[in-house]
């Protein structure tokens, strides 16, 4: 589990009485602090869907989470101010970027305002008695899986709620409060808040749920893989004996964690062992066609997005879509339609026939995965991969060796430096030149980079008609994936 706050040296600040929060009918006004982060804009939305007064402050108001909440008037105030509390809300919703010296969350303890954490208000008003919590873990893979889940319910005319970290392609929505009783969360296992240290996921409560992948991240919070993994030991063992938990098959660690529930475990993957798979694997120039295997019925399925973690992100989404009722077939022709998740494996343009690609990837894993998937469903183009290790695990050394090795089916890549933080420890991060030396030493040229204003002359005269460009970055990576490719077109 992440570390505890009585190892902290301010965990006086973090340790104090919160008063009740009202039941969710007796919330009128509410106020996030750090508004315009994905999750809280999200929150923000589904307070407004529910008639809510909701508004908050934030430090970063920049498109796109700005633009949205200004089209659904949700008023923010631009940084911080303990002002914005007084007169006091109902409810202050504490983002996990606050510090305990925070000026609002500050005010917020000292003034004793009812205030939670991110999952804990969503659980609070949202994951009530009257919804079934469908709940998406995993290392990589969580946010499709969980779009995946959505656009099968609402394809065969269901209206679940749901909140994601990312924004369905099909419909531009990342959440929304929903009519049925399924909610679908992307769960999160990053900490709640600076006073409450367990993981998102740990809040939500759920009924049914998956676990895609267990792989050691977020360093600067977890000890150690073992401490890691620990979390999602203690995320299913929430499941009762009525539930059902969905595990990855093809990875032991992953399938290893039923010996933690007691609620019925079903396995997913390409493995023939496994309860629900694919079969008969193809890769085609629209995505992918297999056959899935389900509940002892075959059905073909012609899916858009390449990659094999793709497909089995697919699975997770069928088993828990079965559970909810959906035929083979349903689940068949709802996998055909979707369109994916911005920011993985999202197409931002094709200037001069530079096919651009904007894809979240961070963890060595998720790069090497990205990067065969769109080789493999681009074969006949050069692949150019620009990476930013900007999450707090990427840029520390942890996984130097691994990004040495993730890009091998690149054809050329370029590494940005990661951005240096006050609190960084020199001797604990990333060497950008040491993995670049690692990939030219598997074969494949690379160069680093210091900024994207330096490095875009150098991507105009790199990149041909006919290559494709994969940006990778957890950030907005200077705006790389705007800025490629209007530069690429006024160069042609």
């Amino acid at each position: 589990m992440p570390q505890s706050i009585d190892e902290l040296p301010d965990a006086p600040l973090r340790r104090f009485p919160r008063p009740n929060v009202p039941p969710p009918a007796k919330i009128d006004d509410v106020h996030l602090i750090g508004i315009c982060g994905t999750g809280m804009g999200a929150l923000a939305g589904l307070f407004h869907e529910a008639g809510m007064n909701v508004g908050g402050a934030d430090d970063g108001v920049y498109p796109p989470m700005s633009t949205h909440l200004a089209e659904r008037g949700i008023p923010v105030q631009e940084g911080y101010d303990p002002a914005h509390l007084d007169p006091a809300p109902d409810l202050t919703v504490v983002g996990n970027a606050c510090t305990p010296t925070h000026p609002e969350a500050a005010y917020a303890r000292e003034e004793r305002l009812p205030q939670q954490s991110f999952p804990e208000a969503l659980a609070h008003c949202f994951l009530t008695d009257a919804r079934r919590p469908l709940v998406v873990t995993g290392t990589h893979g969580k946010t499709t899986t969980t779009g995946l889940l959505v656009h099968l319910l609402r394809h065969v005319g269901r209206d679940p709620g749901f909140l994601i970290g990312g924004v369905m392609e099909n419909t531009g929505q990342s959440y929304a409060l929903g009519s049925d009783a399924p909610f679908v969360v992307e769960g999160d296992e990053y900490d709640s808040a600076y006073f409450d240290k367990r993981p998102k996921f740990m809040h939500y409560r759920p009924q049914s749920a998956v676990v895609s992948s267990v792989e050691f991240d977020h360093a600067d919070i977890f000890a150690d893989p073992t401490d890691y993994r620990g979390a999602f030991e203690d995320f299913v063992a929430l499941l009762d004996r009525d539930g059902l938990l969905a595990l990855c098959g093809d990875d032991p660690d992953v399938r290893a964690l039923g010996d933690y529930t007691s609620a019925t475990v079903r396995t997913y993957g390409l493995d023939p062992e496994n309860d629900v798979r694919a079969k008969e694997l193809t890769t085609t120039a629209r995505g992918q066609t297999f056959t899935l295997r389900l509940n002892g019925k075959s059905e073909k399925v012609r899916f858009p997005l390449p990659g094999r973690h793709n497909v089995e992100n697919a699975l997770a989404a069928s088993l828990l879509a079965h559970r909810e009722g959906l035929s083979p077939p349903e689940i068949a022709t709802g996998l055909a339609s979707f369109e994916g998740m911005k920011r993985r494996q999202e197409v931002r343009g094709r200037p001069n026939d530079v096919l651009v690609i904007d894809d979240f990837a961070h963890h060595p894993t998720a790069v090497q995965a990205t990067v065969q998937a769109v080789r493999a469903a681009h074969p006949d183009r050069r692949l150019v991969a620009i990476f930013e290790p900007r999450s707090n695990t990427s840029r520390r050394s942890l996984f130097q060796a691994e990004y040495g090795q993730a890009f091998d089916a690149a054809d050329q890549v370029f590494l940005k430096a990661p951005p240096v933080r006050h609190n960084d420890d020199t001797d604990e991060m990333l060497d950008p030149e040491a993995v670049v030396q690692a990939i030219r030493d598997r074969g494949t040229p690379a160069d680093t980079f210091d900024d994207v204003d330096a490095v875009l002359p150098t991507l105009v005269n790199t990149l041909q008609p006919g290559d494709a460009a994969l940006l990778m970055s957890n950030g907005s990576f200077g705006g790389l994936p705007e800025r490629l490719p209007d530069v690429l077109t006024a160069s042609a």
